[in-house]
């Protein structure tokens, strides 16, 4: 079952990955971002940095996912459509030009057909005021004095990423939303693991699995 975790900013995408890599002792696909050097400029200087660092982001995955392409067990942290979500968002933003995103895009459409797909895409959803509060509580350095551009992020997330879903035409039995609050509760958590293996179970009987 090769799992991706998709969410906003501060959904707790590492929180889900660690906790499902442990219950399954799948593997994971850490997303790079936190250690990639461009994130600090890019925070500094989002319209001259957005590109570079979209595409450094982009790259650095592209290489993970490449690397366990051949397990058939793995869960991602990120996914390629996530990294999508930020550059659109950018672009409305009016960060990132038409041309930075078509290239983008470009970049992208031929490393996607060289990596398997994943089975399951998990969404992650949170209320924006419990996004901010995540934000704050893990206190990275990076993220203060970024209001403006978290609250645009939380307003325009969910429609972005349905919309880059149905343009690569991702079956919707593959997205899985999950509404969660406390996923270390051990009930909400075992209700996660229940959604998961009924839409699995879904999509073995339909073919749609790699299985």
């Amino acid at each position: 079952m090769r799992i991706g975790i998709i969410g906003p900013i501060g959904s707790g995408k590492s929180t889900l990955t660690r906790l499902l890599a442990e219950y399954y002792n799948f593997p994971i696909v850490e997303e790079p971002v936190e250690k990639n050097e461009f994130l600090p400029l890019f925070y500094q200087d989002k319209e001259t940095f957005a590109l570079l660092s979209q595409n450094a982001f982009y790259s650095s995955l592209f290489l993970l996912m490449w690397r366990t392409k051949e397990k058939p067990n793995v869960v991602c942290d990120s996914t390629l459509f996530s990294n999508l979500v930020f550059t659109e968002l950018l672009r409305l933003e009016g960060i990132m030009s038409a041309y930075e995103v078509a290239l983008t895009y470009a970049i992208a459409d031929e490393h996607l057909k060289r990596i398997p797909d994943l089975d399951m895409h998990l969404v992650l959803v949170r209320g924006e005021e419990q996004l901010f509060n995540n934000v704050r509580k893990r206190g990275r350095d990076i993220e203060k004095d970024q209001e403006d551009y978290l609250k645009f992020h939380y307003a325009n997330y969910y429609d972005v990423l349905n919309r880059i879903f149905k343009n690569y035409k991702v079956p919707q039995e593959k997205i899985l939303y999950l509404k969660v609050d406390d996923m270390f509760h051990g009930e909400e958590f075992r209700d996660i693991i229940k959604q998961i293996e009924d839409r699995f179970a879904i999509l073995k009987e339909k073919g749609l699995t790699m299985e």
